[in-house]
């Protein structure tokens, strides 16, 4: 939560010249509530469920970036379909700068707590070894403008797959 994955997403789309999809907007759109109101009726449960569902759907397009709640690396599931279906970007941020960008959401029912920063650090805790396990690219965005990271992105695309730069 809070790395740019939306932001930076879109940007990335842009200079690719491919589709932006943000999963949790997918799943919005799919079930016709948003993901509070997922949360709060059927529980984290029944959101991944339904995360998983359009995630091996939205893996399946070809020439799109994809963005993806930051719980879907959860699900073995999912890593797997995102792995043999594209290249997996973890925007590592950290515990501070994710606090200072989630602030003020209010559409993010895990941080509706006394203490969001106890929930981030062992969201971190768990799910940062999946994200370095799953990823082909890590980027640090901490305090860096979208753009930076989307070039820097780009750069490693490039770097991993020569042939197709040229």
């Amino acid at each position: 939560m809070g790395a740019g994955k939306s932001t930076i997403g879109r940007l990335l789309s842009q200079e690719l010249k491919l589709e932006f999809v943000d999963s949790d907007r997918e799943i919005e759109k799919r079930a016709g509530a948003d993901i509070p109101w997922i949360f709060d009726v059927e529980g984290e449960s029944g959101f991944r469920g339904r995360e998983e569902s359009v995630i091996n759907s939205l893996t399946a397009s070809k020439n799109v970036v994809l963005s993806t709640g930051g719980g879907a690396v959860l699900s073995a599931v999912n890593r797997s379909a995102l792995q043999a279906n594209g290249t997996v970007v973890y925007l590592e941020t950290s515990v501070e700068q994710q606090l200072e960008r989630t602030s003020r959401d209010k559409n993010r029912p895990l941080l509706q707590t006394d203490n969001p920063r106890a929930v981030l650090e062992e969201l971190m805790a768990i799910r940062h070894p999946l994200y370095l396990d799953s990823a082909d690219i890590v980027v640090a965005t901490d305090k860096r403008h979208p753009k930076t990271v989307v070039t820097e992105i780009i750069n490693q695309l490039k770097a991993s797959s020569p042939l197709e730069s040229e």
